[in-house]
C-alpha cells in the first residue's frame, strides 16, 4: 500500500543500523515516528494487512488522524464512553498538518466505536455521512501526507 503509491521503499534487513523490527505478540501497535536502532512493530493474529499499514505509518511518523490540534471543528470524542485508561489514544497531539484538510478516510483515523467501554461511540463526526475507521487502503491524503513528509517527487 505504502511503496506503490510514495517513494518510500521497504526492503529485507541486512546490516542497517535504524531498522523496523516486526514482531509477533497479542495486537498491533507501533511507537510513532523514527527511534533509533531496532525499532519494534508488534501484530498479533487479528491484525491485516490493513492495520500493518497504520502501524507502519506510525513508524513513518504520522499519528492517528482524530489527535490533530484542529480536531474538534472536525470530530467529538465522547470520553465518557472511552475505555478508562485508553484516553491517551483520543488526546490532542502537536504536530504539523502539513496545510492538508482534516481526513476523515485516513487510515490513521479510528472508527466510530474505537476503545467503547459501553458499546456507544468513543468518536463522533460532526460531517454526516462519512465513515471513519477504514483499513483497507490509503486515502489520497495520506499519500499526499507521506510525499510531503518523505519529500517524494522533489
Amino acid at each position: 500500500m505504502i511503496s506503490d503509491q510514495t517513494c518510500i521503499l521497504f526492503h529485507e534487513y541486512t546490516n542497517e543500523i535504524n531498522y523496523i523490527e516486526f514482531i509477533s505478540g497479542t495486537g498491533c501497535a507501533s511507537y510513532v515516528g523514527f527511534q533509533g536502532g531496532a525499532q519494534s512493530l508488534y501484530f498479533g493474529r487479528a491484525c491485516n494487512v490493513g492495520n500493518l499499514c497504520h502501524e507502519l505509518m506510525h513508524a513513518l511518523g504520522l499519528h492517528h488522524e482524530h489527535t490533530r490540534p484542529d480536531r474538534d471543528q472536525y470530530v467529538t470524542i465522547q470520553w465518557d464512553n472511552v475505555v478508562p485508561g485508553k484516553e491517551g489514544n483520543f488526546k490532542v497531539k502537536k504536530g504539523d498538518t502539513q496545510d492538508l484538510p482534516y481526513d476523515y478516510d485516513s487510515i490513521m483515523h479510528y472508527g466510530t466505536y474505537y476503545f467503547s467501554s459501553n458499546r456507544n461511540p468513543t468518536i463522533g463526526s460532526k460531517k454526516s455521512g462519512v465513515q471513519i475507521g477504514q483499513r483497507n487502503h490509503l486515502s489520497p491524503l495520506d499519500i499526499t501526507r507521506l510525499n510531503k513528509l518523505y519529500q517524494c517527487g522533489v
